[in-house]
């Protein structure tokens, strides 16, 4: 509409030009080849006018001539390439929908019609994947790597094949070189530490749970128990290799990282206790069972000191357990000390509980306190009636109270 008006601006000023010129006095004499022409000004200003008008059209007529092919290339391939992108669209969409003849349709259609390899090629991939053939799958993905704005989508896709296929070397392999193409990627980092966890690498999976709970790709709180189970792991391997002090350094790093992670807090109990600081291996132990009560570290609170008696040992224990004396774990552990130490009421007073709770919610009490009753019972009264049926529950299919 603008376009028009601007038309009609022009043809008006024109006009009132023309008017103005033909109002004009005075004459013009033009000889040529004996021809002569007498008129006034105004009519020779209004004939060139005209002239140049005509001219004006004549150039734009012919320009536009000239264009028409090439309008009508353009013009041609851009439906092309709406049609192609709607047949990619609609390809998609089947893929996953599932609907593998309509995807493989549309799959040649947007090969046909679009010059864009990437985007066809994704689409054929995962046509060829819907349609169970891997090869041709593999080979468009790897031919996507030779384009940078898709090389990411292909190792993506050779990465999830890869660990279809069970192929954890290769699969981690590309998963780290996603990560170097979109190293804040979420899924890129949690993908790849997953691979890194499977294959041990534990220096790689160090680096890269830091960089994920950087970039928020993990809970804060779940990326701290990654990175502390992670340095556990080289404190492992690092005491296996005899290098205690760096095994010591590490696994401190750990408990500081998840001060209620049970295996490194053991670990770094038994380093320190190697080291000759018991006191101190024994007040991390009674410090981490306030957090979170665990069966491992009562086993390896006894073990730190075997020197004394079964009755000191249960006056060690009620020390660890006051701070959480009704936790499931704090009975458990006072129950097997006052066992071994032949104090059969105490025993019995801290597995009652664990029976009730059991009972009262019309659940088999657990293998472990099946086991510890047999044992009592065998003990105590040498009944080994009653020790058989509780080993009876122990190995019972039905549902149980667990409370490991």
């Amino acid at each position: 509409m603008i376009r028009g008006l601007l038309i009609f601006a022009k043809i008006a000023i024109l006009a009132a030009i023309g008017y103005w010129l033909a109002e004009q006095s005075g004459h013009v004499s033009i000889e040529l080849a004996g021809w002569r022409v007498d008129a006034s000004i105004g009519i020779v200003a209004l004939a060139l006018l005209i002239l140049v008008v005509a001219l004006y059209f004549a150039v734009s007529l012919y320009r536009t001539i000239r264009k028409a092919p090439k309008q009508f290339q353009e013009n041609r391939a851009l439906s092309r390439r709406e049609k192609g992108y709607r047949a990619l669209t609609q390809g998609l969409v089947a893929v996953a929908a599932g609907d593998k003849l309509e995807a493989q349709r549309q799959s040649r259609k947007a090969n046909t019609l679009l010059n864009d390899p990437p985007l066809t090629m994704l689409l054929s991939a995962q046509s060829a994947q819907l349609n169970g053939d891997e090869k041709a799958a593999e080979k468009f993905f790897e031919a996507m790597l030779d384009h940078p704005q898709a090389a990411f989508l292909g190792v993506r896709g050779l990465m999830m094949q890869a660990a279809k296929d069970g192929d954890q070397d290769k699969a981690l392999e590309l998963a780290q070189k996603a990560h170097d193409l979109r190293p804040d990627t979420p899924w890129v980092l949690t993908e790849l530490l997953e691979l890194q966890d499977d294959a041990k690498d534990w220096d790689g999976a160090l680096k890269t749970v830091e960089e994920a709970i950087k970039a928020k790709a993990l809970p804060l709180e779940d990326g701290k128990k990654r990175k502390a189970e992670i340095l556990m792991q080289k404190a492992r391997i690092a005491r296996d290799q005899g290098n205690e002090d760096i095994a010591l350094n590490l696994v401190k790093r750990s408990v500081r990282v998840d001060p209620s992670l049970a295996p490194a807090v053991t670990l770094y109990a038994r380093l320190l206790q190697s080291n000759g600081k018991l006191r101190k291996a024994e007040k991390l132990i009674e410090d981490t069972w306030k957090l979170k009560p665990n069966a491992a570290l009562a086993y390896t609170y006894k073990d730190l000191n075997t020197s004394v008696n079964e009755l000191e040992q249960v006056k060690r224990f009620e020390k660890l357990t006051q701070s959480n004396q009704d936790h499931v774990e704090s009975r458990f552990a006072m129950a097997r000390i006052a066992l071994d130490a032949a104090l059969w009421g105490e025993a019995r007073k801290q597995t009652a509980p664990l029976i009730d709770m059991a009972t009262q919610k019309d659940k088999t009490p657990s293998p472990r306190l099946c086991r510890l009753m047999a044992e009592l019972e065998e003990k105590e009264h040498h009944d080994m009636a009653k020790a058989h049926h509780w080993l009876e529950l122990a190995s019972t299919d039905n549902d149980e109270v667990e409370i490991d």
